[in-house]
């Protein structure tokens, strides 16, 4: 690229090398204008205004340093640092898995049955980045919100998002599924749920690069849900919601644990922008003791 080429110029050219690593041209393309914007400090609307001015003279260097890495597959998240969710800037890393859209469906589900000014109990179960378990601590402040994940390193990204984004509240604890017994009026949570089968088929960006231990739940994918299911149910209180996010083709499995579980009452999917259940939602009946 000659002396003075435009920011857009530099960034097309990486939009190129990146279809030569195999990304599909839309997704290239996005991930190039992305990994450029993120390297000046520019929000969408001054990419907009000022995309076509000559570029800085360390721009190309710089931008070419992580368009390699993205050419290797690494996923944007990982490469930025960061990942918005729900509307807010996460880190990420490699310890932790990098929020998806259809992950904010399990925030929406939460707020519907966690009134805006009365209190409540809350546990994330695997919480990761602690996207889940900060972002219903911001919006329902007072929430008493718990999170656990087996990995400590995991738990270290999740203190430090909640201390970034305001949500020192948040209780964080090292643990399998639950580190006390409740009660919870709500327990979320987005555990490893892809099978084991289907590793080869995963995409290289999220299967050589995001904690198999977020992802894959044995032979089927239901290995955490199983024990997740029932110790949900002996720590909600009465009325209390269960919300489980699920993988494509797994909804009538997860329906048959929800209706083995004693006091605990399926109320459905939430399904996601492809239609398919991503949301399981379930219920311990009211005047039913933990």
């Amino acid at each position: 690229m000659t002396q003075g080429a435009s920011i857009r110029a530099i960034v097309a050219e990486a939009a190129v090398r990146l279809t030569g690593a195999g990304l599909p041209a839309e997704e290239a393309a996005r991930d190039a204008a992305l990994l450029a914007r993120w390297t000046l400090g520019w929000d969408e609307a001054r990419w907009l205004a000022e995309s076509r001015e000559p570029a800085p003279a360390s721009f190309a260097g710089a931008l070419d340093a992580l368009v390699t890495r993205r050419a290797a597959r690494e996923p944007i998240g990982y490469v930025t640092g960061g990942r918005e969710f729900y509307g807010r800037p996460f880190l990420v890393n490699p310890d932790v898995l990098i929020p998806r859209p259809e992950t904010e469906l399990m925030v929406e589900e939460a707020l519907d049955v966690l009134p805006a000014g009365a209190s409540a109990r809350v546990c994330d179960v695997g919480t990761g980045s602690g996207c889940l378990a900060v972002t219903i601590a911001l919006e329902r402040p007072r929430a008493a919100v718990v999170a656990t994940d087996e990995s400590s390193s995991a738990l270290a990204v999740a203190r430090r998002n909640a201390e970034i984004l305001g949500a020192e509240r948040v209780r964080f604890a090292a643990a399998d599924l639950f580190d006390e017994d409740g009660p919870f009026d709500v327990i979320v949570s987005n555990p490893p749920y892809v099978p084991e089968t289907d590793r080869a088929a995963l995409d290289v960006d999220v299967r050589d690069y995001e904690p198999a231990s977020a992802l894959f739940g044995g032979t089927d994918g239901l290995a955490v849900i199983r024990r997740l299911i029932p110790a949900a149910a002996a720590r909600l209180t009465p009325g209390g919601w269960l919300f489980v996010e699920i993988g494509a083709g797994q909804a009538e499995a997860v329906a048959a644990l929800v209706d083995a579980t004693p006091g605990l009452t399926r109320a459905g999917f939430r399904r996601d922008w492809q239609e398919i259940p991503r949301v399981l939602r379930a219920r311990r009946a009211e005047g039913v003791p933990g």
